[in-house]
């Protein structure tokens, strides 16, 4: 189920399993997963895009194997606020995605988290080709960090 509201999605979640978080790009998907405590977010891989059934085949074998309660996806906000085409885009895979897999989604405005992923690489001296290796799931759980982070206060 699609929660567009955090708070919702948080009592959709049962307790003690790690969520995942997914930045959506139009060639790639990164993908980041927490710890069972819902308090650190970590990078874990980058799926290369073909089309949708098999980036969710992939997505949903990724999920069964580290046994994910809940998924966060990175809405890409314009700077304004509102929601263009890839907002439309992102929408549109979630709701597709819940026909495949049963737990609950909600969205985290990834305004800037490729941004912040991307100086924190340069901060680690990162070269160019590993960068373009690892951003998307870097970005990834930048976003899911941002939601964790909520999560904890809602919780408290």
């Amino acid at each position: 189920m699609i929660h567009d509201d955090v708070t919702e999605f948080a009592s959709a979640l049962p307790p003690m399993r790690a969520i995942a978080g997914l930045d959506l790009g139009t060639k790639t998907i990164g993908v980041a997963v927490s710890d069972g405590l819902r308090s650190v977010a970590t990078p874990l891989e980058t799926i290369k895009r073909k089309k949708f059934t098999l980036d969710a085949e992939q997505l949903v074998a990724i999920l069964a194997k580290r046994e994910i309660a809940g998924i966060v996806l990175g809405l890409p906000r314009n700077m304004d606020g509102s929601e263009g085409a890839r907002c439309q885009s992102t929408r549109a895979f979630a709701r597709n995605f819940t026909r495949l897999w049963e737990g609950p989604i909600t969205f985290w405005d990834e305004r800037l988290s490729t941004v912040a992923a991307e100086r924190a690489l340069l901060e680690a001296d990162t070269s160019r080709k590993r960068r373009a290796e690892v951003i998307d799931h870097v970005a990834a759980s930048y976003i899911l960090q941002g939601a964790l982070d909520r999560l904890r206060h809602i919780g408290s």
